[in-house]
Order: structure tokens, then sequence, then C-alpha cells
């Protein structure tokens, strides 16, 4: 072999692995404090596919820029949801692949859950947000070093769902409610987000799930 095929062959092969299969990949860490960027990265083939399924699912979205603002709070490849069918409150940024799982949560499992299950159809959710650059929020002290999923718009946490009829069920007041009916409706749309999301978490799992689902799109497998 010709060294100067040799160097077109290098060139062509770090290239490819420099490609990452057109996943999302996150730059890398600025230090905690520094003041927040604008990052030039190009939009993934990961995340043009994902704007594409949601376009074809009429959901509407209004991408985001890449941003950095230090110590491991990044928001790669995210957006913000416009409209899902369903109006869900304090939605900000979020990872399109989050986004798009949700979304198709909310039309497959929430709303005829609920329909279905509280004989009344769904017109709201609420949500404690999306995007926060802070830790995972526990008793065990390696929770102190370890970024949540909220540090890259890669988590939300739903709190509560208002129907036509007029109820409020919230996460607080019905995972335990008399009402076997209630019970049974956040039950089941749990374990829907379980087969859809890679973490779920509940007040099954600790006391600080106790007024929320915390909804993760990783590949933990994780669902309490």
């Amino acid at each position: 072999m010709s060294r100067s095929l040799a160097v077109v062959l290098l060139t062509l092969l770090l290239a490819a692995c420099a490609s990452g299969g057109g996943r999302d990949k996150q730059p890398p860490q600025r230090p905690a404090g520094a003041r927040p960027v604008t990052l030039n990265l190009p939009t993934s083939r990961e995340t043009k596919a994902c704007y594409a399924d949601l376009s074809r699912e009429d959901v509407s979205y209004s991408p985001l820029p890449d941003r950095d603002f230090g110590g491991g709070c990044q928001i790669v490849g995210a957006l913000q949801l416009l409209d899902i069918g369903i109006p869900v409150t304090n939605l900000r940024a979020m990872r399109c692949g989050l986004a798009r799982s949700f979304s198709g949560w909310v039309e497959h499992a929430v709303v005829p859950a609920a329909h279905q299950m509280l004989g009344s159809d769904l017109v709201r959710i609420e949500s404690m947000g999306t995007y926060a650059c802070r830790n995972v929020v526990g008793t065990k002290a390696a929770y102190a070093a370890r970024r949540s999923g909220h540090a890259t718009a890669n988590a939300v946490d739903v709190s509560g769902f208002v129907l036509q009829d007029g109820r409020r069920i919230t996460i607080q007041g019905g995972w335990n409610n008399p009402d076997p009916n209630i019970r049974a409706f956040l039950r089941t749309i749990r374990a829907s987000a379980c087969r859809r999301f890679g973490t779920v978490l509940s007040p099954d799992y600790n006391a600080v799930h106790y007024n929320h689902l915390h909804i993760e799109d990783d590949r933990a497998g994780f669902c309490r």
C-alpha cells in the first residue's frame, strides 16, 4: 500500500469515528459557574430524524439553540414543545428524544387511560418543569456529585392531571387515594411510561418523589 493511500484511509477512518453514528454528542464539559455560551454544533442525524418524527405526528415544536451553562449543564438537540394536543404546563427545553417519547406517552397512554378509567377526558397536564442545572436529589451521599437528567434537558417531572369534569388528579393526593380508580389510573400511566422511558420514579421510589413522576429518556431500565 502506498503512503498516500494509507494517509487517505487513515483520514477516512478518523472521520468515521468522529461522526459518532449521527447521535447527539455532548461537547467537553466546562467548569461550573462559567459564562453560558451558545454552541456552534451541526444538527445530528438523530435529532433531524426526531424532528421528522414529531412533524409526522403533527406535534408543534420550536428548535432551541445548543447551549452550555457550565458544570455539565448543557442543552443539545433540544426543543420546546408548543402543541401536543393536550396543554402541558411548565414545559421548556427538552431533548428531542424526550419530547418525542413524552408526546407519544400522552397521546397513546395518558389520554385514553383518563377517559377509560376515570370517565372524563383529559384537558391539561401539570408538570414541575424540564431543564434545571442541578444534581440528583436524594438521601444518598453519592447523589451530591451526580448531575440530574434535568441538567441536560433529558427529564420531565409530571405532577398532576386536570379532567374535563373539573377534577384535578395529583400524584401527591392521588397515589394513595381512597378511590381505587384514581390509584389504578396513576399506576397504569406509570407502567406505560416505564415501557417508553429509561427511568421512571414515583412515590414508591423515595420521599423526594412524593408529588411527581420523574420521567427520563435514558437507557437505565429503572422503574419504581
